[in-house]
């Protein structure tokens, strides 16, 4: 489900701005800033299984051409490491999205 701020903080799934239930959709996100999921199955989202997506902006001038970006190495940006995950793991099951959070939930780990 895709859900408001709030809704993401508070794991309140009962009015999602967009539910996805198939267990095989996919999201298209086209605009900058933070989109926020979260399992609407009860106990899931209290489980860990949510997740938000920050897309930054980044204006033309700012992007690297690809020669530049070749010849200097970007120094690693200076970012606290992630809390521990304390969730217990995820349980695949077909329908409810679950494998979209899945999904989401092992792109963003290989971020780690």
């Amino acid at each position: 489900m895709r859900v408001t701020h709030a809704m993401y903080k508070s794991c309140n799934a009962s009015s999602p701005l967009t539910t996805m239930s198939t267990g095989n959709d996919t999201i298209k996100i086209t605009n900058y800033g933070h989109h926020f999921f979260l399992c609407g199955i009860p106990g899931h989202c209290q489980a860990g299984q949510k997740v938000d997506i920050n897309v930054v902006k980044v204006s033309a001038a700012a992007a690297p051409s690809p020669t530049s970006a070749m010849a200097s190495p970007v120094p690693p940006a200076n970012v606290p490491a992630p809390s521990p995950n304390n969730a217990a793991p995820f349980i695949v099951v077909k329908g409810a999205g679950i494998a979209l959070m899945t999904l989401l939930a092992l792109a963003l780990s290989s971020y780690a």
